[in-house]
C-alpha cells in the first residue's frame, strides 16, 4: 500500500503544532496502526528528520495508551477496537490519513500524538479503596454476590481508560470514564461504605480537572473500544443525587 499521512506535529505542551504531509510506500494491508507508524519513524530517521512522537505500550487492546485520532475518529473507523489492534486493511491504497491526539481541554498535548491522560489518574484516585480486611485472600464464597451485580460490575471494569469517550464527545465530558471507574465498586458489597463519598469525590475531581457536561449525545459509548454502556452515566447520575441529598441532610 502506497499512504499519504497528514500527522499532527506539536514540540511540547506550549508550543503551537501543525500538521505534516509524509508519504509512505510499502505498507502491509496486514500491519497494524502503529506498526505503519513504525515504518514512517524508520523512514524520518533514515533521512535525519525528527521521529513522531506517539504513545503505546501493550499493543494488545488491554492498555488504552495508544489514544489516536484518526480520521476524525477516536481509535479509527473500526468498532470495539483500539489503535493498536486497528490494521491497515481498514484502510484504501492511496488514501490520505489525517492523525492528530484527542482533543480536549483537560488532555494537554505532551508532544506530537501524546497527550497527558493524567487526569484520569486523578479521578481514580479521589475514588478511594473499599473496605475489605488485608492479609490473606478471603474464601471465594465468604461475600456472596448476585450474578447480575458480577456481571455489570466486570461490565464497568472493562474500562481501560483510553480516553476515546472524551475525545468524541463535542463536551470532553468524562462522565463514561467516570461512571465505569464507579461503577464497578459501587456494584460489589465491599464497596458500599465508600460509596456516597466516592461518588461525590469522583464526580468533583472530573469536574476540577475540566472535563465538560454529559448532554447524552451517545458518541462515547460509540467510539469506546470496549462497548461501555450508556447505563453507567445514568446509574452514577443516580448515585450522585442520593448521596448530594444525604450530605445535605447529614
Amino acid at each position: 500500500m502506497k499512504l499519504q499521512l497528514k500527522i499532527w506535529r506539536q514540540s511540547g505542551p506550549e508550543n503551537s503544532g501543525q500538521f505534516e504531509m509524509h508519504d509512505l510506500d510499502g505498507v502491509s494491508e496486514d500491519c497494524s496502526f502503529l506498526e505503519m507508524l513504525d515504518l514512517l519513524n524508520e523512514q524520518l530517521l533514515e533521512n535525519g528528520k525528527e521521529p513522531v512522537s506517539f504513545d503505546h505500550d501493550c499493543r494488545e487492546g488491554i492498555c488504552g495508551s495508544c489514544s489516536l485520532t484518526i480520521n476524525g475518529l477516536p481509535h479509527g473507523p473500526e468498532d470495539s477496537t483500539t489503535t493498536c489492534q486497528l490494521h491497515m486493511r481498514k484502510f484504501r491504497d492511496g488514501e490520505t490519513i489525517t492523525i492528530e491526539p484527542f482533543r480536549a481541554k483537560a488532555f494537554s498535548v505532551v508532544r506530537d500524538l501524546v497527550v497527558d491522560r493524567s487526569p484520569f489518574d486523578k479521578i481514580i484516585q479521589a475514588g478511594g479503596y473499599v473496605s475489605v480486611r488485608t492479609g490473606s485472600a478471603p474464601d471465594g464464597n465468604a461475600i456472596p454476590i448476585a450474578k447480575q451485580d458480577a456481571d455489570l460490575a466486570m461490565d464497568a471494569a472493562a474500562c481501560i481508560g483510553c480516553g476515546a469517550c472524551v475525545a468524541a464527545c463535542k463536551n470532553a465530558s468524562a462522565m463514561l470514564f467516570t461512571s465505569a471507574k464507579a461503577g464497578h465498586l459501587n456494584l460489589l458489597p465491599q464497596g458500599q461504605a465508600e460509596k456516597d463519598q466516592r461518588v461525590l469525590n469522583m464526580v468533583a475531581s472530573m469536574d476540577e480537572a475540566g472535563f465538560g457536561n454529559c448532554r447524552n449525545y451517545g458518541e462515547c459509548s460509540a467510539a469506546c473500544p470496549k462497548d461501555i454502556s450508556l447505563d453507567f452515566i445514568a446509574k452514577l447520575n443516580r448515585d450522585y443525587s442520593v448521596a448530594s441529598v444525604k450530605k445535605i441532610l447529614s
